[in-house]
């Protein structure tokens, strides 16, 4: 029995998914909550705009760097592994054939029968075997540090880049009202979008992220009101 078509394409779109659904998120929730603080500091719009841009620039680089070096370092862990379990097949075949049909028999298999997928698959292509069933690795889960950077940094710019299009076309006097209420519609939008591609419930993804973004943009635009700092 194969998997459902939709669950082979969410498994594939993990890694991609997390990323953009991530990067616009954080984009949305730092960008949003820097303009909010930075307005009800009583500042100037061209200010808060530059403010805004400047936070999207370096929010940015700052999730394609973060992205890089995280995703890298699994990468290399996995690269590590496979020279390792490479170095294993080479030197004692036979014991690394009778480990993958351990691991066969305790999922399931009898043990005659795991010995002899264990032989064929083995035969085919030990380390990739091994790697797929040993340690976990497969092509549509192995990692792409610049691919994660790439898309990190890509939908960060897209999410920041929604909130500060509210503010170059808001006055400044109704700005707070308008960047908090766009921004959070926007949230809930990703939220549920998010939650749908991912299989999960749409309500708590809703929920989870608007809940959590007002709460941060209340925060700093309470700590601009008691700095008012007029840029």
């Amino acid at each position: 029995m194969t998997d459902h078509p939709s669950t082979q394409n969410r498994l594939k779109n993990i890694g991609w998914l997390r990323a953009a659904v991530l990067g616009a998120n954080d984009g949305i929730v730092s960008t949003s909550s820097l303009v909010l603080g930075v307005s009800a500091s009583h500042a100037q719009h061209h200010s808060i705009m530059v403010a805004g841009v400047s936070g999207l620039v370096a929010g940015a680089m700052s999730m394609a760097t973060g992205e890089y070096v995280s995703v890298h370092s699994q990468s290399d862990s996995e690269q590590t592994a496979l020279e390792e379990k490479r170095k294993a097949i080479e030197s004692n075949y036979d014991d690394q054939q009778r480990e993958l049909a351990n691991i066969y028999a305790k999922r399931g298999l009898e043990p005659e029968l795991a010995a002899q997928v264990a032989e064929q698959l083995m035969k085919r292509d030990a380390l990739g075997a091994h790697a797929r069933d040993g340690l976990g690795i497969t092509a549509t889960m192995q990692s792409h540090p610049l691919q994660a950077a790439f898309a990190s940094a890509c939908s960060f710019s897209v999410g920041a880049a929604l909130p500060l299009s509210i503010v170059a076309l808001s006055p400044v006097n109704v700005l707070i009202p308008i960047v908090g209420i766009a921004s959070l519609a926007f949230l809930a939008l990703l939220g549920g979008l998010g939650a749908y591609t991912g299989g999960s419930n749409v309500r708590t993804g809703i929920w989870r992220v608007t809940f959590w973004s007002a709460l941060a943009m209340l925060i700093t635009t309470g700590i601009g009101r008691i700095f008012e700092v007029h840029v």
